[in-house]
Formats: C-alpha cells, structure tokens, sequence
C-alpha cells in the first residue's frame, strides 16, 4: 500500500489514463463527417473508425490480468500508455480511412489497458478499508470521460480539424508515462512471480477469446448499418461469434491456467452479480449518452458543442458525488439499500425525459432530467464495483477487474446496437401508424396545406412550385412527429430495463467493511 504524497500521484496518474482511454471512445462521433470529406470515405466505411477501437478495446480488457502478471504491471501499464500515445499520432497524421482504421485498432489495443489496470493499481494502492475511496475516484473518470468526449470534439472539430482529437491526447500521454516510469510500482506477488513459460499460455483460450468477443463486438458495431442479419457478413460473424464464446467459455473453466479465469464468477456470488450489473450500467451509460445527443442535433437542430454542454453538468455531479458515496460505503451503509435509490434514480430520468421530448423542446428543459441522471449513475457505479471488488485480492483482483470491464463494455455495445435498431425500426412503424390522420379530405390537413402553400407563394414560388414545397413540408412534420415520439418510447424502455434490475438486490450478499479475501489461497 502507498502513503502520502506517492498514493495522490498513483491517482493523478490512473484516472488521466482512465480519462484518455474513455474520452477517445466518443470523442471521434462528432468527427466524423468531417473525416468522409477530408479522407474521401463512405458513411460504412468512416463506422469503422468507431467499430475498430471498440473491437480492440473488448478484446483486450479481459486478458489484462494475465498479461500484468506475464509481464510486470508496471511494464505493461507503460507500453500501453506509450502505444496509446503514438497510435493517436499516427491516427492524426491518417492520409486514408483505413489508414486511421489501422491506427484506432492499434490505439483500442494500448488503451484497452488502461481502464482494467487503472482499478487493479487502485486496489493495491488502497488499503481494503479505503476501496471505496480509491474506486470513487476511478468511478470519476469512468463516468465523466464518455460524456465530456462530444463536448471537447465538437469544440475541436469547430474551431480546429479534426487531427488535434487525437493530438490532444500526446501531452497528457507524456505526463503519464512520466508518472508511471516514477511512481507506479508492482506488488510483490509480481515481482516474485516466473513468467509462463510460452508452451505454458493458453494460447486457445486467447484465439477464442478473439474469435468470440471479438466477433460478437463487430456484430454489435456494424450489425445496423449492414441490415442485421440480411447480410452474409454479419450472419457469418455471428456464428463465429457463438462458437467463440462458447468455446471460451468452456476451455477457460476447464484450463489449468487460463488466460481469464472465469472461475473467479463461482467463488464470488457478488461479482458474478456485479458483473452482471455492470452490463446494465454499460447499457444504461452509453445507451443514453448515444441517443440523446442524435436527437439534439436531428430533431432540435443542436450543434455537437451544445449537446456536449448539456451533459457536461449531470457528468460533473457524478464525478462529485463519487467520493460522496464512497464516504457512505466506508461509513457501513450497504451497497444494497444504495443500488435500488440509483436504479430508480434512472428510471425517473427515462419517464422525465420521454415526456420533455417535444417539438419545443430547449437547453432548460433537459436541464435536471440530466441532473438526475448523474445523480443516479453516481449511485450505481461506485456500489457496483465496491461490491464486485470486495473481498477479491491479489491476483483475482486484477481477472475481476479485467472482467468487469469487458462486461461494461460489452453492455454498452449492447444497449447502443439496440437502440440504434429500435429506433429504426420503431421509426417506420409509427410513421404507418400516424398516417391515417392526415388525409386530403381531412379539413384540418386541407387548412395547414393551404397554409403552407400561401406561405411558399408569398416567397415567390409559383402555385406548383408551393405546392410541392407544401407537401414535403408536410412529409417533414409527419417525420418529425413520429421521431418524437419514436424517442420518447425509447427512454421508456430504457427506464423500464432499469426498474426490472431491481429483484436482484436481494440476492446480494453484504461484505463487511475492509473485508478482503484472496480467493486464490482460499481454494
């Protein structure tokens, strides 16, 4: 355990590199339109700027552990920071889209490293007592880094070029690897420990690894734009996907010595709850940072700033209300009479939402429904990961930590690939639906389309010119009527998903304040 002035910087150190690695998850969105014109690239083919780093990142996350132990924490802290650091060079210095594509992957590579042992390094720089603390911290930067990604891109990509997303990385990316050459350290379970001899790795649990999540990550990304499973590749990948994971599955829990020790799930019921819980925060987290700013700046005709500056203020109470309910943990009060108040929290948010989503709809009206928001996620993250985390040291640590993490990142994928299909799909059949109440013969349709019409011809159109105008204006207040309340319906369901959650409380089992068991030498 570090003291003092050497703990604070550890700290200063893991949430930068927790920061890096979440803002880069976001912050290319609002870039993109600018990269197809500026690399000369199709929609589909710009996605992949996005799909390859989450690919990376998924892979990568669960295996943390055993490459932490394979090659010293600190080593391997310090070559992902220093890879994560050059791939947003190059990712800056792209002359091509699959250039850059390249390049995320490689950057999704170094910074899939950096969230699993951020926790783990936190959890040995805090004594038991204070891993509530130390994970308020880092709960700091997991929440506020997706949210003010679209905020500092959309200032990026309106007062500079897109290049300096990835520029602004190198400073932060120096200072880091600084701190960690001079302050970060490996436990002495590290140090003592003989690398795997290379015959010795569990060389298929890693192909499966890549195979399966991998697969199932590519899916999720690219299944929406490609039509799901209309097309071969996605349907291809899909098998892949299965096979992959179910093979995973199997060979880890039958392997002398996994690459990812999934047995640590059994001998945990809290993690394997949290775990669990930690898919629905990445669902309810990225699902609701994905579909409220697209509806900003489609419906209400927001720009990328302003939507990011709406966020930013829920995403600041969530950083400061960590330590907060760390204090609350650390003072005894279960994480299970804590859970409940932040899944409420969520759904009030959701119902809130569904019902300011209107065609007048301004910057005040979403205001404290976002306040709310991360209020509530503030109380679901930090008992989330105290409760995973509790009663794991040593080298089961760093797996729970790796596995967590994954299982974030993968409800995240999960919660936008599904959105993005209900919306879509939704879409078309509420439009259907409203049909019927506008016809030719309907009196009021006839007013607002001869409202349109005088409106056009008094701007100089001739009456067939107006009319044409009339009836596309029409058309575009029919759509915009069925996106309203397409997304209405959408943070219904998203909050419905957050009240369902709310049984397993009872099924978690409360930890005693700085309990902490190495689950390793108890079996």
């Amino acid at each position: 355990m570090e003291t003092g002035f050497t703990k604070w910087i550890i700290v200063v150190t893991v949430v930068l590199c927790v920061l890096l690695e979440l803002i880069d998850t976001s912050i290319v969105n609002v870039a993109l339109t600018q990269m197809m014109g500026n690399l000369s690239a199709t929609q589909q083919e710009v996605s992949w700027v996005v799909a390859s780093y989450g690919i990376a990142n998924v892979i990568v996350i669960p295996m943390t552990g055993f490459l932490a132990e394979q090659f010293g924490r600190k080593n391997y802290y310090l070559f992902s920071v220093i890879l994560f650091t050059l791939a947003s060079v190059a990712c800056g210095q792209s002359t091509n889209i699959w250039e850059l594509v390249a390049f995320r992957f490689i950057q999704g590579v170094g910074g899939g490293a950096l969230m699993a042992t951020s926790q783990a390094i936190l959890i040995d720089t805090f004594p038991p007592k204070q891993l509530a603390l130390g994970q308020a911290i880092f709960g700091m930067g997991v929440i506020i880094g997706p949210t003010i990604g679209p905020t500092l891109g959309g200032y990026i990509v309106d007062n500079f070029d897109w290049p300096w997303i990835f520029y602004v990385n190198v400073p932060v990316g120096i200072f880091a690897s600084i701190f960690t050459m001079l302050f970060i350290r490996d436990p002495e379970r590290i140090k003592n420990a003989i690398p795997r001899p290379l015959r010795e790795i569990d060389w298929s649990g890693i192909f499966l690894l890549i195979l399966g999540v991998g697969s199932l990550q590519l899916v999720l990304e690219q299944g929406e734009s490609e039509d799901w499973f209309e097309s071969l590749y996605i349907n291809v990948f899909t098998v892949f996907s299965v096979i992959g994971v179910v093979g995973f599955i199997w060979r880890e829990l039958t392997a002398k010595q996994p690459i990812v020790d999934l047995r640590v799930l059994t001998r945990s019921r809290n993690l394997a709850i949290g775990a669990f819980l930690s898919f629905i925060l990445g669902f309810g987290l990225f699902a609701s940072v994905f579909i409220f700013p697209i509806f900003c700046q489609r419906i209400l005709g927001f720009t990328a700033a302003q939507t990011g500056y709406l966020l930013l203020p829920g995403a600041l109470l969530s950083g400061f209300m960590m330590p907060v309910v760390g204090k609350m943990i650390q003072g005894g009060i279960p994480q299970k009479y804590i859970l409940p108040v932040g899944f409420i929290c969520f759904f009030i948010f959701s119902y809130w939402m569904s019902l300011r989503i209107t065609p007048l709809a301004g910057e005040s009206d979403f205001f404290w429904p976002l306040m709310l928001r991360g209020f509530g996620l503030a109380l679901l993250f930090l008992p989330i990961t105290t409760m995973s985390l509790s009663g794991i040291s040593g080298k089961d640590a760093g797996q729970a930590a790796g596995l967590t993490g994954m299982i974030r990142q993968l409800g995240g994928s999960f919660g936008v690939a599904l959105v993005g299909t209900y919306l879509e799909r939704s879409m078309m059949q509420n439009r259907v639906s409203l049909l019927p109440n506008i016809s030719l013969y309907d009196p009021e349709t006839q007013q607002r389309l001869q409202g349109f019409i005088a409106n056009f011809m008094s701007k100089g159109a001739s009456f067939v010119q107006a009319q044409q105008q009339a009836y596309a204006a029409l058309e575009g207040s029919l759509m915009k009527q069925t996106a309203i309340i397409t997304y209405a319906q959408t943070f219904l369901l998203i909050g419905a998903f957050f009240l369902l959650c709310l049984p397993l409380m009872f099924m978690i089992k409360r930890n005693r304040p700085g309990q902490a068991v190495d689950l390793n030498a108890a079996h």
